[in-house]
């Protein structure tokens, strides 16, 4: 690790510790002066140093992240029927002051009593929400947002697409993305329209300086319908063994488009999604490993959902969801073998996070406790 990495992170460490934001830490101190305070009283120096060994820091300070969806509840509630943060600046001045550098937005609506109003889908409520990123030290990196679901598109949808663009660069991101698959068909020939639909979407967004992405769930691990015999509407019945994903990235622009794969339902995949119905008649076992999906395309892989599991076999799916690092996933043999250290962009999500009427903090309780262990992660 280098001094002024060093610096950044020590200096993170002691503005939370603190209780500051940012803006207000730089307006007390300076990294030089926080380095050396810390090292004056013994504190964070000896892990500062072991992140830099071969064993280092898996998430770097910048790339973590969380998408707003974990927070939701938070997002969404009345200001003024709660001393708990609400709407966008406020929950913002929280997930700064626990050590998050990176937001990935599900959407602009908050509260309509919160600060700026109900709905920020447009230019001016993306300046508003840039301001607060900004103050807060938190930069925007992607949206589940809008989509056309039109093939070809309508002018509607595709002018509704291009403001959605010129959001995502007023805020500074980098990606613009979608909470769901390409198509929800298991029939490759589904899939060879989705792939031409997105391949001309991903051009759009390349034209206006970002790479689009698509989100997916275990069903997007599920296998491909391209082989016969046929039904009685002429669509296969049977798989060859790709799976609907893996078909996507092999016939998709690598140029334009590109992917994030949320953790947790790729190893649901592997729980659920084992066998299929060879062209033969025969049923053929394959157990899904993400990283085999990930590791010869990692650059189309920028952003990933780090959602963790605890194993349940009792579900349907196999993994209960719960707070990063408490879970029985391994994060650290995953992002190690994901190729490209450090350069990813993980999101933790918790979808079950918000806590509901009995415990309203919940959200941001487990934002805390997820942040600090992708901060521990090492590999």
């Amino acid at each position: 690790m280098s001094a002024h990495e060093e610096e950044i992170q020590v200096g993170g460490a002691l503005r939370r510790s603190l209780g500051l934001n940012r803006r207000q830490f730089l307006a007390a101190t300076t990294g030089v002066t926080a380095v050396a305070a810390v090292s004056a009283v013994g504190g964070l120096g000896s892990a500062a140093h072991a992140a830099g060994g071969p064993n280092g820091v898996l998430i770097p300070p910048p790339r973590r992240g969380i998408i707003l969806y974990t927070v939701r509840d938070a997002i969404s509630r009345d200001p003024n029927s709660t001393p708990l943060a609400s709407g966008f600046r406020r929950v913002f001045e929280e997930l700064g002051r626990i050590g998050y550098r990176q937001v990935e937005f599900a959407g602009y609506s908050q509260h309509a009593n919160a600060e700026g109003g109900a709905n920020l889908e447009s230019v001016a409520g993306a300046r508003l929400l840039r301001g607060w990123l900004d103050d807060n030290g938190l930069r925007a990196q992607g949206n589940h947002g809008f989509i056309p679901g039109s093939w070809p598109f309508t002018q509607p949808d595709l002018d509704r697409f291009k403001q959605h663009l010129e959001i995502a660069n007023i805020l500074g991101m980098d990606h613009m993305g979608t909470g769901n698959d390409p198509t929800g068909s298991a029939y490759k020939a589904d899939w060879d329209v989705a792939a031409d639909k997105w391949n001309a979407l991903g051009s759009i967004a390349r034209d206006a300086g970002l790479k689009l992405y698509t989100h997916n769930h275990d069903v997007a691990y599920s296998f491909l319908l391209d082989s016969g015999p046929l039904d009685a509407q002429g669509r296969p019945t049977r798989s060859s063994g790709i799976r609907r994903l893996e078909y996507f990235i092999k016939i998709s622009d690598p140029k334009v488009v590109h992917l994030e794969m949320d953790i947790f339902w790729a190893y649901v995949a592997q729980y659920k999604h084992r066998t299929f119905t060879a062209p033969d008649g025969s049923v053929q076992t394959d157990i899904f490993d993400p990283l085999s999906v990930v590791r010869p395309n990692t650059k189309r892989f920028p952003l990933f959902h780090a959602k963790d599991g605890r194993s349940n076999t009792a579900t349907g799916n196999g993994y209960d969801m719960v707070p990063f690092g408490t879970g029985d996933i391994d994060y650290a043999a995953f992002f190690r073998g994901a190729g490209a250290k450090g350069s990813h962009n993980p999101m933790y999500e918790q979808d079950n996070a918000p806590g509901g009427t009995a415990n309203p903090g919940q959200s941001l309780q487990y934002a805390g406790v997820s942040y600090e262990n992708m901060a521990a992660l090492r590999g």
